[in-house]
Order: structure tokens, then sequence, then C-alpha cells
């Protein structure tokens, strides 16, 4: 094992990490184990990264690898990477269940048929302008100003009160 060199450690294992969480599982495990051969087992820095290399063991299908790695981290000296590693192990020895078909949903592959593709037809290029809305005015002779004693009544009560405010 070489002397640690942290910052070099943090690099491979921040990039291991980030490479999981984007999908680039083979990038990540390539990542990963060269951060843990920078970090000693027996540390909890190194239990974490080997707990994200089994992650991505798992993820980038080398299950036997995840298993045998988890197997090790049951026996690490930090308590919660080894029931973390308890837990990935009860996961990852678990029987995989047989799923029906009818819970299946079928993806189409769009690249197999190429004579069935829509076809884009763009735009033709007479634009259709729209004519701007026209403004309707109101003819104010016959509006019905009957009605508007209840304005008149709401702006003196409305004057009133402010009146009274300002004196307060």
């Amino acid at each position: 094992m070489k002397p640690i060199s942290e910052s070099e450690f943090n690099n491979l294992y921040q990039t291991g990490k980030l490479a999981f969480e984007k999908g680039c599982y083979r990038l990540s495990i390539e990542n990963l184990e060269k951060a843990c051969q920078l970090a000693s087992f027996y540390t909890r820095v190194g239990g974490e990264a080997r707990i994200w290399l089994v992650n991505a063991y798992e993820a980038g299908r080398e299950t036997e690898k995840a298993i045998a790695l988890c197997e090790e981290l049951t026996a690490h000296p930090h308590l919660e990477t080894r029931k973390q590693a308890l837990k990935l192990l009860y996961i990852l020895k678990a029987p995989q269940l047989k799923r029906p078909e009818e819970w299946m949903t079928k993806i189409p592959d769009l690249n197999a048929d190429t004579n069935n593709l829509i076809k884009y037809n763009p735009p033709s290029n007479g634009k259709k302008i729209k004519p701007p809305p026209q403004i309707v005015l109101e003819d104010f002779s016959k509006i019905n100003t009957k009605d508007n004693r209840f304005i008149w009544l709401s702006l003196i009560v409305s004057g009133l009160t402010l009146t009274g405010l300002l004196f307060l």
C-alpha cells in the first residue's frame, strides 16, 4: 500500500462518487478502486470508499466482486461501515424475483425500423399573421347611470372614514 496522498485520494473518491451518481459505473469502479488502494482498509474513509465500491460493483453487474468485498467489510473496525456492509450483504444475497411479462413495459427500438418513421414537415413559408384585436369603444350615452347611487354612497362613506382616521 502506498502512503496516503490525501488530495489524490479525495480527488479519486469524489470523482468515483460523481461518476456513480451520473450512471458511469465503469469509470466509478476504476476511480474508487484506485482510491481504495490509497486508503487503509481500517480507516473510516477507507471503509466509506469501499462501501461506494460495493455499490458500483453491483451497479456495474459485478455482483460476485460486490459480495466478496462486502463480506470483508463486515469485519471492518468502524461500526457504521460494518452496519452498512451487513445491510448491503443482505440485499446482495437476496434471491432475484422473476417478474411476470404483464408487469413489464416493452419499449420499441426506434432505430430498428426506419420505414415507419414519422416524417417532420417543416412549416410553410407563408406565415399567417393574426390581425391585432380591435379595441371596441363603448358609447357612454348608452351606459346605465341610474344604478350608480351606491357608488356615490360608498365614496362618501370612504371619505368620511379617511377623514375620521386623519383626525385621530
